[in-house]
């Protein structure tokens, strides 16, 4: 679930609580934890209510000044919005996988490799992982609208393919551009 970064302050303080969101869906589960900013959110409850069932209290616990902020924010659309409760707790460190590769943890890094190749790329389709991890060898500190066009992408789906290489733990985003991880180096040399 995606806040903007003004509201991680108070996600962190635990004053906002709630969010209201306009999905054609849900897009969070009951019980799931997600990583937001400085925070782990877990959701608690979520459910549609109607638009004026609202409360200024509800707006408040969702971080804005009053309802009609709100729901300027939520724009035009259905008088159905989802309503999701949760709780924070600070971020909890996840360890970083180190540079050294057993030749089992190879394999399964190939394999899953090869799965996100077979499915092709975000809005694309063919194998993509190999080669984006080897640009992002090449060339780390690039800005991410440069490497997306020296592969031929756009730059919303090429992010979306390096997220998915981060969370094998195979890349990491700097200020600017990204680089390879140590397990990510170690990964590629192996290859």
């Amino acid at each position: 679930m995606r806040f903007y970064q003004t509201a991680h302050p108070g996600l962190a303080d635990g004053s906002i609580t709630v969010t209201f969101r306009r999905w054609t869906r849900a897009q969070v589960k009951v019980g799931r934890v997600y990583r937001v900013g400085p925070v782990d959110l877990t959701v608690d409850r979520i459910r549609h209510v109607p638009l004026d069932r609202i409360s200024e209290r509800d707006a408040r616990r969702a971080g804005f000044a009053d309802r009609a902020a709100l729901v300027k924010f939520l724009g035009p659309g259905d008088d159905l919005i989802w309503r999701i409760d949760f709780h924070c707790e600070p971020a909890v460190a996840k360890p970083v996988p180190s540079g050294r590769l057993s030749a089992e943890e190879v394999d399964e890094l190939q394999r899953r490799l090869d799965r996100l190749d077979a499915n092709g790329p975000t809005g694309g389709a063919g194998p993509w992982t190999r080669a984006l991890l080897d640009l992002i060898g090449r060339r780390p500190g690039v800005v991410s609208t440069e490497l997306a066009a020296e592969l031929g992408r756009e730059r919303a789906s090429f992010k979306i393919d390096v997220r998915k290489l981060k969370r094998l733990g195979l890349t990491q985003s700097l200020e600017v551009g990204y680089r390879l991880s140590p397990r990510g180096k170690a990964l590629v040399r192996r290859l």
